[in-house]
């Protein structure tokens, strides 16, 4: 049977296809982590993008070190409509946290 269909003949969709060789070889979760870092930028701006100097998840918590104290303080007010914005782009078990560095 070739990879990608059902035994009665319909085929997946290939977001189905890719999820379940990802989940099959275990890598998931650093897909899903370097995804959420590759659109930083389009989820969250050019301004706070600009000011970002390293992203990096582990155990599903964001890690944002920024280097304008203004926009730390201030991103600590949008800190939760963030992650609402993240786990509806990426699914809520991709990302539980954000802090802020």
């Amino acid at each position: 049977m070739a990879s990608g269909l059902k035994k009665d003949g319909n085929s997946h969709h290939i977001g189905e296809v890719i999820q379940n060789w990802l989940n099959a070889n275990r890598i998931k979760s650093r897909f899903d982590e370097a995804s959420l870092i590759a659109s930083w930028e389009r989820l969250v701006g050019k301004v706070l993008a600009r000011h970002t100097k390293k992203l990096h998840v582990r155990n599903k918590v964001l890690f944002v070190h920024l280097d304008s104290p203004a926009l730390k303080n201030d991103f600590q007010f949008h800190k939760t409509r963030l992650i609402e914005i993240f786990q509806k782009e990426f699914g809520a078990d991709v990302l539980t946290d954000i802090i802020v560095m």
